[in-house]
């Protein structure tokens, strides 16, 4: 008998399936070996920390990353987002940057820390959802890709009028999962310093996301 996922309970229903499927108990296999022979982060408690702050039916935007922050502290199971304690991360501070030139509104840099976002809609989600400590990527191609594979295309066929954002080629790559017919598709550059000037900043991603959930009867987002 497998152990049931610790997930929120409407994520549970909607994915039964997937995680009563023979890959997804090989990679929670993996993953349970992992942390008990290495340092991995984030902590085993906020694997599926995304999802507990944004259930299913709760979910009006898609923010997708790639990989957990390496780093001591960093990862708290929310794409691009750090604890209160914890340095803003120079792609984040460049988000911050483009969210005060876009919408005309003051960031607080000193903290990193998303959850705001995510309680009211904004999915932060990693296509990787753990890693081994200070060794970017290294959970990748292990099944994880494939579990977040499911829940993007999940959203788009169970789901209208969801904004995803995809900044960088490896997030570009999953608009292929998404029903573009009935979801806003925003895709730049990322937001790393590497990249980030090459169309990131000055995208207006979210003065547009506000625009189309606005047009479509949803609350705009207070980012």
């Amino acid at each position: 008998m497998s152990k049931p996922v610790d997930i929120e309970p409407e994520w549970a229903t909607i994915l039964a399936n997937y995680f009563s499927s023979e890959r997804f108990q090989k990679l929670a296999d993996f993953v349970r070996e992992e942390y008990v022979k290495k340092s991995i982060y984030p902590k085993p408690q906020d694997i599926f920390k995304a999802f507990w702050l944004t259930p299913f039916s709760n979910v009006q935007v898609v923010i997708l990353g790639q990989d957990p922050y390496h780093g001591t502290d960093q990862a708290h199971g929310l794409s691009f987002s750090v604890p209160e304690t914890v340095k803003v991360p120079p792609s984040l501070q460049n988000i911050y940057k483009e969210i005060a030139s876009d919408l005309g509104i003051k960031k607080d840099f000193k903290t990193g820390n998303l959850v705001s976002w995510a309680k009211q809609g904004v999915l932060l989600l990693n296509a990787i959802l753990t890693v081994v400590a200070n060794t970017p990527a290294s959970h990748r191609e292990k099944g994880w890709e494939e579990f977040t594979d499911t829940v993007i295309k999940t959203i788009s066929d169970k789901r209208e009028n969801v904004v995803f954002m995809l900044w960088g080629n490896f997030a570009r790559s999953k608009k292929a999962l998404i029903d573009t017919s009935k979801h806003l598709v925003l895709e730049a550059p990322h937001p790393s310093p590497f990249s980030a000037h090459s169309g990131f900043m000055g995208c207006k991603h979210f003065s547009k996301c506000n625009e189309y959930l606005q047009k479509h009867g949803k609350k705009e987002i207070k980012w």
